[in-house]
């Protein structure tokens, strides 16, 4: 047989034999676009059909009218910030002008089109998303993404985004993933295709299409070497002809496919001309698919001048497609093969011609010059650090990463090696990368570091340890590493590092030695003693015998004259430890409104999980539930498993509270699993608080007092000291109820000790209800009236339990009369509040007590919606457009504006004129 060199048809060109079932799913998700939006990813092997798929779906949705945006990973491209979002966008830009400033600014700033401050991630992805959906409201948006895995790192999560918010909105997005790689957004709600190699049947198919000339032997030697893989049964019959080798003889068979189809590729590349390769390998290595860059690198590699022609020659060869502007490989592995077919020395040298074709780009230019050289090169490496800055300049803190960690390789003095891997520590941290930090920072400490590096090492890796929190030792070390960072000079570390041992303290309650090393040294630093950081780390250390203090250092704080987020956060950390519920709930309203103006959802999680306990403690259940429901999505959205395990304990409390019992146990079971060592004294008294209102809710008095006496024992591991604070009004009620007045009365002597030192506000509230709900029936009714004379305005929840406790008082001592004005104006705080089961107690003693309309109140308008729609609905009553509803939430207006079409029959109305008047009716 004569093997005469043919260009192979395409896989492009079989069609999708065998894709009937997979082309079925897409092929609805295009059809439903007019109602609804959807996110598919389809993964498999490099060669198994995605792209084939892609296409198809392209092809498709251009036909009906659609607005198709398409973006391809490029391996070479993926330490460029932001390229693969640019390259889907661009035919938007445009319409940039259309975005709220904020979000305009940020976007063009990523995108390297104007120069600005450095942008959030979250606001590009909002400005991303605002684009989109925008231009869907025009007519039907279908993205098309491919080899979603050698995308760069942000473009990555800005995909992640809005792969969760589409669902509301005419956009149909479809990814495709090489398998074995792991992006955002296969975790972010996406329906997945699992594409396998083809049967029996199909793989014939193809075989005959592309080369049915075969002899039985050939075809079965193909066939068994391609596994059903489309672009392996196209490429190898090729590869086999070009080789004029018996057929048996061109792999062995322990080669993987992957790399058989590199050695096909490579194989066709072997016969073209020296000018064609040099492309070939040039833009094998190109940080984008720019035709003249290209062009221009060639030219400097093989000292001549190179034209189009040769870039024509290689589409010819069936090896890259070519359009006026740029030149792009025909499959992902074709740049694999032209890579495996050259040398280190062929690809350094590709490298350094596209570092002088560059020179005008500094930022790529530099990136290229540091793979071009061969060992370490100081004056490469310091351009290279240097170019970091523009990385997080446009928002890509992991690009900047990458970049510093190459400049160490080339670095060859010890420290600086050091300090560049320390320095890319440092923003791995930002990004939540334990995993990143943690390496990094073991190439770092190999190197000369000094103490104070050695301290910031040190203050890197404890920012993600969640074991060992008990460790007394380690409070003592943190301790010194801070006590030198100051005696330095570094007071921001020092404060950085007392702040982290302090939550230390405060999740495993230390013991008082090391406990009250940390204030002795934050106390020693004078100058830093109004800071957020030395406030919060010793009322988290000591939140009972620094209470007065840390209330008169937060007295000069008012939330109003901080306008830092982050700093915020501290104080209403420092606020909430000492029990000051009032204030802390303003710092972390204030936080929240800078960091969703700013884009910081990194921390907004954490804000939000200990605003919900706040919420829960003052009576404000509505909106904890929001903060609850929000936290807990934006926690997995950002990949935050501490701040998630934090609103998990905070949900048993508040499960507890709004009389799912259920749910509230399994919650505290899952607390105490997922804390075996029984250190995180902070999450574990939480499951106890749990435990104990849950049984309270169902009757069970007595279980409620087990379960909740131990917060109170210092001994036990459940024990926390801020916590019993807000356990004191639950413990008297079980003890009353189950006749242990005698232990209940021991823990309130002892906690009326505690009021005459610590001003703790949740404690005196507690103490409001307990001394009276405890006391003697000749003393009680004193103490049950000057606890409704106590200012409890911002404290709605205790003081209705006040009320309650004192109604059934009087109705038992046969005053039903008086008993039904407290027992009514409790009712109305719990129905407000949407506390349904202490509303149904209530309903219970005013029956009792005589009253002859006790049925349930109308469902008020809040008890009707969701968390979410609740929250869209009261920003709505203020005003907000959907848009600017959905700038706060992170949404799509379309997705603000679905909600709010299922808000309004549940409230019985008709319009958003309606909706302000009807939430003040309830």
């Amino acid at each position: 047989m004569t093997h005469a060199a043919a260009r192979p048809r395409a896989a492009a060109d079989i069609g999708l034999v065998g894709r009937g079932p997979e082309w079925a799913v897409l092929a609805r998700a295009l059809a439903r676009i007019g109602f609804e939006g959807s996110s598919t990813v389809v993964h498999g092997e490099a060669g198994v059909g995605k792209s084939s798929l892609l296409r198809m779906a392209s092809t498709t949705a251009g036909a009906d009218g659609a607005l198709v945006l398409s973006a391809s990973g490029i391996e070479s491209e993926s330490m460029m910030p932001f390229a693969g979002l640019h390259q889907l966008l661009r035919p938007l830009i445009a319409d940039v002008g259309s975005l709220p400033s904020v979000q305009q600014r940020a976007l063009l700033t990523a995108l390297g089109l104007r120069e600005g401050p450095t942008p959030q991630l979250f606001l590009i992805a909002l400005a991303a998303l605002t684009l989109v959906v925008d231009a869907a409201v025009r007519r039907p948006v279908v993205l098309i993404v491919d080899d979603a895995q050698w995308l760069d790192a942000p473009s990555n999560d800005v995909l992640a985004f809005l792969s969760r918010r589409i669902r509301h909105d005419r956009v149909v997005m479809i990814t495709g993933l090489r398998a074995g790689h792991d992006v955002p957004v296969v975790v972010a709600g996406a329906d997945e295709i699992a594409l396998t190699g083809l049967d029996e049947q199909s793989s014939q198919e193809i075989i005959d299409q592309v080369a049915a000339d075969l002899t039985v032997v050939e075809r079965r030697v193909i066939l068994g070497q391609a596994c059903g893989n489309p672009l392996a049964l196209v490429e190898l019959p090729a590869a086999w002809r070009s080789t004029r080798t018996d057929v048996r003889d061109m792999t062995s068979a322990s080669v993987s496919l992957t790399s058989r189809l590199e050695r096909a590729f490579a194989a066709r590349i072997e016969e073209l001309p020296g000018d064609v390769r040099d492309v070939l390998l040039v833009a094998a290595v190109a940080t984008g698919e720019d035709l003249n860059e290209v062009l221009a690198g060639t030219t400097v590699l093989a000292g001549v001048p190179v034209t189009t022609d040769a870039v024509e020659t290689a589409e010819q060869a069936g090896l890259v497609s070519l359009d006026a502007v740029s030149v792009r490989f025909r499959h992902p592995l074709v740049r694999s093969g032209v890579l495996y077919r050259e040398s280190r020395r062929r690809r350094r040298a590709a490298h350094a011609a596209m570092s002088v074709a560059l020179s005008g780009q500094p930022h790529r230019s530099v990136w290229h010059q540091a793979q071009s050289v061969q060992g370490p090169d100081d004056d490469v490496a310091d351009r290279l650090d240097a170019s970091h800055v523009e990385s997080l300049r446009r928002g890509s803190v992991m690009t900047a990463v990458i970049v510093l960690e190459r400049a160490a390789q080339l670095t060859t003095r010890s420290r600086r090696r050091g300090l560049r891997l320390l320095l890319a520590a440092r923003h791995a941290y930002g990004l939540g990368r334990a995993d990143l930090v943690n390496r990094l920072l073991d190439g770092a400490e190999h190197d000369d570091l000094s103490a104070l590096d050695l301290a910031r090492a040190e203050w890197l890796r404890e920012m993600f340890v969640e074991a060992d929190l008990g460790n007394a030792a380690r409070v003592r070390q943190l301790c010194r590493y801070a006590a030198r960072s100051a005696g330095s000079g570094e007071r921001d570390l020092a404060l950085d590092l007392l702040f982290t041992a302090g939550l230390r303290c405060w999740w495993a309650d230390t013991e008082p030695a090391a406990r009250n090393k940390l204030v002795a040294v934050a106390r020693s630093l004078s100058s830093a003693r109004e800071d957020p950081r030395s406030i919060a780390a010793i009322a988290m250390t000591e939140p009972l015998a620094e209470g007065a203090q840390t209330m008169r250092r937060l007295a000069a704080a008012a939330p109003g004259s901080v306008s830092d987020p982050d700093q915020l956060r501290q104080l209403g950390m420092a606020a909430r430890a000492v029990g000051a519920e009032v204030l802390a709930a303003d710092y972390f309203d204030a936080a929240e409104s800078r960091l969703r103006e700013q884009g910081q959802l990194g921390l907004l999680p954490h804000v939000l999980a200990v605003q919900a306990a706040v919420r829960c403690d003052l009576g404000d259940w509505r909106r904890a539930a929001q903060s609850l429901q929000e936290g807990r999505r934006l926690a997995a959205e950002t990949g935050q498993p501490t701040w998630s395990a934090g609103i998990a304990a905070v949900e048993a409390v508040f499960a507890a509270l709004t009389g799912s019992c259920d749910a509230a146990l399994r919650h505290a079971a899952d607390i105490e699993a997922a804390c075996p060592e029984r250190v995180q004294r902070d999450f574990l008294s939480l499951a106890q608080i749990a435990r104990g209102v849950a049984h309270l809710s169902d009757g069970q008095h007595a279980s409620a007092y087990v379960e909740l006496a131990p917060i109170f024992d210092s001994r036990d591991p459940r024990h926390h000291a801020r916590q019993q604070l807000s356990g004191l009004m639950f413990l008297a009620e079980a003890a009353a109820r189950c006749g242990r007045l005698a232990d209940a009365r021991a823990v309130l002597h002892r906690m009326e000790i505690l009021a005459e030192t610590i001003p703790s506000p949740v404690l005196l509230v507690h103490l409001l209800y307990a001394r009276a709900v405890l006391a003697d029936h000749a003393e009680a009714e004193d103490l049950y009236q000057a606890a409704l004379r106590a200012d409890l305005t911002r404290w709605p929840w205790p003081r209705a339990r006040i009320q309650l406790a004192y109604g059934n008082w009087l109705r038992l001592r046969r005053r039903p009369a008086e008993a039904r004005e407290p027992l009514r104006s409790a009712l109305g705080t719990f129905e407000l509040i949407g506390a349904a089961g202490w509303a149904r107690q209530t309903r219970t003693g005013l029956r009792a007590a005589g009253e002859s309309d006790a049925t349930p109140a109308p469902a008020g308008a809040d008890s009707l919606m969701t968390a979410d729609e609740r929250q869209i609905a009261h920003l709505a009553a203020q005003g907000l457009s959907n848009r600017e509803i959905g700038q706060q939430l992170y949404l799509s207006p379309r997705t603000v504006g679905s909600r709010l079409y299922r808000i309004f029959p549940k409230l019985g109305i008709k319009s958003r004129a309606q909706l302000a008047t009807r939430l003040k009716e309830s």
